[in-house]
């Protein structure tokens, strides 16, 4: 029996997380009886630079602290 499988190696997914970024947002709370005990905000972005520079010119984060470089 031969399996039909389109595999990527991990480097082919590495460049396609960079290429494209990822992005991990989450928010926990732990409490016992109302009381707060922890809690963990925690966002998480994954891009190359050019990618994410590609996104900042976009939204207008660049030109506020380079001016016109990008």
């Amino acid at each position: 029996m031969k399996k039909d499988v389109d595999s990527s190696s991990l480097a082919e997914v590495v460049d396609r997380i960079l290429e494209k970024g990822i992005v991990i947002d989450g928010y926990v709370r732990v409490s016992l009886v109302g009381i707060e005990l922890l809690t963990v905000d925690l966002r998480i972005v994954i891009a190359s630079v050019n990618s994410f520079l590609k996104y900042a010119c976009a939204v207008g984060l660049t030109t506020e602290h380079y001016g016109d470089l990008f």
